[in-house]
């Protein structure tokens, strides 16, 4: 294998991994949207703060290792932010 396939398979695993990250993330943030029932809950919101935290300096590390591009890194990040920003919306209007 040549060093510029190993640093492709590299690319690709270190994408993969935030990836799953992020996934899970997004299933945090789907099954609140699920039982809005439940008014703001501050625990909640301090676990997917962290999750987000984490997930960005994942991210980060990886972009600063040239694993991934700084592009890819940061629509992982956006889009959980967006789904985030979502999810305190509906908690606000449920008030």
């Amino acid at each position: 294998m040549s060093s510029s396939e190993l640093l492709m398979n590299l690319n690709i695993k270190a994408y993969n991994l935030l990836q799953e990250d992020a996934d899970k993330i997004a299933k945090l943030i789907e099954v609140q949207m699920e039982n809005l029932t439940t008014r703001k809950c501050p625990l909640y919101e301090e676990v997917l703060d962290t999750q987000m935290y984490g997930l960005s300096r994942e991210v980060d590390f990886a972009i600063r290792a040239g694993l991934v591009t700084e592009q890819a890194g940061k629509m992982i990040v956006a889009k959980l932010e967006r789904n985030l920003a979502m999810l305190y919306e509906a908690l606000n209007h449920k008030e």
